[in-house]
């Protein structure tokens, strides 16, 4: 049988000078997404004095968005390097085993 899922506790947060009470099960970790959140609106923000939070909003997804497909781009490169360095290491040791089974 499961555990039960961790309880949700309401977190109070504030992002762009908005107030959001949101649910969570790790308030600690959701509070610094928030901070992280508020942080990258608040800097498009103040390059963007006119735009309205719903522009800023989208541009920060669109921040996000980016480092995300950067990541994934360097994740898939990382998994790819890793496949090939453990075949070389399959045949480096497929030959080692080789090389020193006694002959038939």
């Amino acid at each position: 049988m499961e555990p039960p899922p961790p309880q949700k506790k309401p977190v109070r947060v504030t992002i762009l000078h908005q107030p959001y009470t949101l649910l969570a099960s790790d308030p600690q970790a959701l509070q610094e997404l928030a901070d992280s959140v508020d942080q990258l609106m608040s800097a498009i923000a103040a390059k963007s004095p006119s735009a309205d939070a719903q522009r800023v909003a989208v541009l920060a997804c669109l921040n996000l968005a980016d480092r995300l497909r950067t990541l994934e781009g360097e994740l898939d490169e990382l998994h790819r390097r890793v496949e090939e360095k453990s075949q070389r290491f399959r045949l480096i040791l497929d030959q080692a085993i080789e090389d020193t089974e006694p002959p038939p």
